[in-house]
């Protein structure tokens, strides 16, 4: 570097923040702190790389810049029209697309640019229902995609795979524009090509939401469906180690005529963001999707892709063969979904807290015909993203497994909700949670010098 102003920038903000806010300094170290000594096998999310975090803490946040590089509503705009198309050609080059919007604020965001551009306030979109798997912005009656539309559900089979046949049968039965890809807790592979085939035998446009698997898309560990879908979204802090925030994307059909009017289909998309959904986009979030987006174009990038399919796999047979009931038997992703109540006679909500407690950090989750509420439920669901990233080997990561199982057979259930786990065995578990955590450091992040 020719002049370490950057890094001067960076040390003097969180000198500021030291000296004139130390109440919210000592919160940030404190999660700084939680993050280094606990396992994170949150399905959800990653580690954030160093490098992505650094630009989206950068002052490029304030540019306000209303409308698309080369076509803006404010001055000021040189450096951002850069930003922008770097992110939009690193987005195309990773998942082979056409065309690629980079200012969705979330996945959810993107969804809905989506949906609206393409349904109308009543007519009918499909989904994978929430509590087989889908996502909110699916049809869920809770969201907008499920209040504004008709939204038609499709499920699993009693093995816990998509139920293509269902799929069929929905689509010829309701007829929907908009049939929905995609899943939050699905650990199986997702086969874009029947969804197209009863796409078009029914004249509906076909969306895959790829947020969850989006890296192992792009590292060739999941089929891409960017030619096979009409429209594909995601995010980008899942799997592509980035910052919160959404792509829309079209592959060879980008040109399609639209719908609604003159134009193609990705216009409608751009208008659909810029000005229908969203106002300004997000700068510093833009500069920090193209550095993730570059990274995930690496060659190293697709072997972290192959450890986060190999650990989630050997994971889901240890947990199997210390008693875990594994919904549909593995795991093809990064996810594996787990019924701790035929297992351990623990409900979800007690397992997340127990291992949260000892620093293992899973999330609830409903599993296939789940009698519980989405605030109990009857499993949880893992993820090996991070861990992945922290480089576990198998040894490390049946040593998870065990202690998983460990965790879950010590609690002494009280009801649905509450439980008691020993302090003197609780204590214990931490202890060994923290001796994987500094084994395997989370790469960039340095250990605290206590």
């Amino acid at each position: 570097m020719s002049d370490p102003i950057l890094s001067r920038f960076a040390l003097n903000a969180f000198e500021m923040l030291g000296d004139e806010d130390p109440e919210l300094y000592k919160l940030v170290e404190g999660e700084y702190r939680r993050q280094i000594y606990s396992l994170a096998m949150v399905a959800s999310c990653s580690n954030a790389h160093p490098s992505a975090l650094a630009c989206e803490g950068t002052f490029t946040s304030n540019v306000t810049a209303e409308g698309y590089p080369g076509a803006r509503f404010h001055a000021g705009c040189e450096y951002v029209d850069q930003f922008e198309q770097l992110a939009i050609d690193r987005a195309k080059k990773a998942f082979k697309a056409q065309y690629a919007n980079v200012q969705p604020h979330t996945a959810s965001t993107a969804n809905q640019v989506v949906t609206s551009r393409l349904v109308n306030p009543g007519e009918t979109l499909m989904g994978l229902s929430l509590d087989a798997g889908g996502h909110l912005s699916h049809g869920a009656k809770v969201n907008i995609s499920g209040s504004f539309y008709n939204a038609i559900g499709y499920r699993l089979n009693d093995k816990g795979f998509i139920d293509y046949g269902q799929v069929e049968e929905l689509a010829m039965e309701h007829k929907p524009k908009l049939i929905i890809c995609g899943t939050t807790a699905y650990p199986r592979i997702i086969e874009w090509d029947r969804f197209r085939k009863i796409a078009d035998k029914v004249g509906a446009y076909l969306l895959a939401d790829i947020t969850h698997i989006a890296g192992l898309v792009i590292a060739g560990e999941h089929p891409n469906p960017i030619d096979i879908a009409h429209i594909t979204t995601t995010c980008t802090h899942k799997q592509l180690y980035g910052p919160r925030g959404g792509l829309i994307m079209m592959g060879r059909e980008w040109d399609l005529p639209n719908p609604r009017g003159k134009g193609t289909l990705s216009g409608l998309m751009q208008s659909g963001l810029f000005p229908f959904t969203q106002g300004a986009p997000i700068i510093n979030n833009i500069v920090a999707k193209a550095r993730a987006l570059d990274r995930a174009s690496r060659p190293e990038f697709k072997e972290l892709a192959k450890r986060i399919v190999m650990q989630s796999r050997a994971l889901a047979q240890a947990l199997a063969d210390r008693g875990m009931n594994v919904v549909s038997g593995g795991s093809d992703n990064h996810i594996i979904l787990a019924d701790t109540m035929a297992s351990f006679n623990v409900t979800g909500i007690i397992a997340e807290k127990a291992l949260e407690e000892c620093n293992i950090i899973i999330n609830k989750n409903f599993i296939p015909g789940d009698q519980l509420s989405p605030f109990i439920t009857s499993g949880i669901r893992i993820g090996t993203n991070s861990m992945a990233a922290r480089g576990l080997t198998e040894e490390a990561i049946g040593q998870c497994a065990e202690l998983i199982c460990r965790v879950l057979k010590s609690v002494e259930v009280v009801s649905e909700k509450e439980y008691r786990l020993d302090t003197e065995a609780r204590d214990k578990y931490r202890d060994e949670v923290k001796q994987i955590a500094l084994q395997f450091p989370i790469p960039g992040y340095p250990l605290p010098e206590d």
